[in-house]
């Protein structure tokens, strides 16, 4: 098969001829149709994340077709529509059980720990457990364009924030999973601030439901949100994972507000300074941490859809091909993109 191959961090992602993948016997193997490019795959990109062992294969927003099937699996056959969330759980340890795979001890993550879906095929185990049915109604290119960010999003505000109708969200950072937690708050009847730097973003906010938007660069954003919302949101998301927008985060929360961190510290960031007296516990906020969904999740993301409150494919801005992986994620180094970008085909 094709496969975006990633041999030096930071660099061209030349397409190569590398081997097909084995069907396991809990697996299935899926014809990409789509992929999203995301900036987990960034990290990875930049060699941020320890996980990834070169040569390496990204991707994990997919959306494609059964190709082969293993032969313990029961509830997937060839010629299925179907997606995964990017993280694959084990299904059998506690954490599993308890409905939370996003915390399994023995999780494999698609485009981390193995190769992923930046290729013509990619391999999912544990498919019983982990591959999710994609519904008619939602393309592949959509359902790339959700990939980990309208997921990641709504587990963030829905179960992880519980946000609440007429409660104040604030999304800092504009890129798709904070378009895609914009949007899920605005269709649960939230009031939504959209903090970003980038004005195209902020524009593409408000279209999403944002009820206001302040541009970072102006000032102290925290004050800003603080005043909009009389007092600060309730819930605020940070989808960037750098220090400045963690800590405005938490500086436009109003007593007792809860704060969920999406965007991915790495570096620096990884460790910031946190005006624990100050912010936290004098008004006792809540720090809530959020990574991927689990695949039975997907369902009530599914109905919102089929009930028109979402529509996944408004945030899919452009289309590319995988020889152009590379460059997408170069322009990820400003954070001045705005939107999803999905790959939907080999070459120009």
């Amino acid at each position: 098969m094709k496969a975006a191959l990633m041999t030096e961090y930071d660099a061209d992602l030349p397409l190569e001829t590398v081997p097909d993948p084995t069907c396991p016997r809990d697996g299935v193997v899926v014809a990409v149709r789509a992929c999203g490019v995301c900036r987990s795959d960034h990290h990875a990109w930049k060699g941020a994340d320890p996980d990834v062992a070169l040569p390496h294969v990204m991707g994990h927003e997919f959306a494609g077709d059964v190709l082969e099937v293993g032969a313990d699996v029961r509830a997937f056959a060839e010629g299925d529509r179907v997606t995964a969330p990017f993280i694959l759980g084990c299904g059998t340890c506690p954490d599993c059980r308890a409905g939370e795979p996003t915390i399994c001890n023995h999780q494999e993550v698609i485009g981390f720990t193995g190769w992923g879906a930046f290729a013509e095929r990619v391999v999912i185990r544990n498919a019983d457990f982990n591959l999710v049915h994609l519904p008619e109604n939602v393309g592949y290119t959509a359902a790339a364009g959700m990939g980990c960010r309208v997921t990641t999003a709504f587990r963030a505000v829905v179960d992880r924030g519980r946000l609440q109708p007429g409660e104040w969200l604030a999304v800092h950072g504009c890129g798709g999973v904070g378009l895609s937690a914009i949007m899920i708050g605005a269709a649960l009847g939230a009031p939504v601030v959209a903090v970003d730097i980038n004005p195209d973003a902020l524009e593409m906010a408000r279209s999403f439901g944002a009820t206001a938007t302040v541009n970072a660069s102006d000032g102290d954003t925290g004050a800003a949100v603080r005043e909009i919302t009389q007092g600060g949101a309730q819930v605020s998301i940070e989808g960037l994972g750098i220090t400045p927008t963690f800590e405005t985060s938490l500086r436009s929360l109003r007593k007792m507000g809860r704060h969920v961190q999406i965007g991915m510290p790495v570096g620096a960031h990884a460790t910031p300074p946190l005006p624990l007296l100050e912010l936290v516990y004098a008004r006792q906020l809540t720090l809530h941490g959020t990574r991927g969904i689990g695949a039975t999740r997907f369902a009530a993301l599914f109905e919102m859809i089929a009930a028109g409150r979402l529509d996944p494919a408004r945030l899919v801005t452009r289309t590319i091909p995988l020889s152009g992986a590379a460059a997408a994620l170069r322009e990820m180094d400003s954070f001045q993109t705005s939107g999803v970008t999905v790959i939907d085909r080999l070459d120009c």
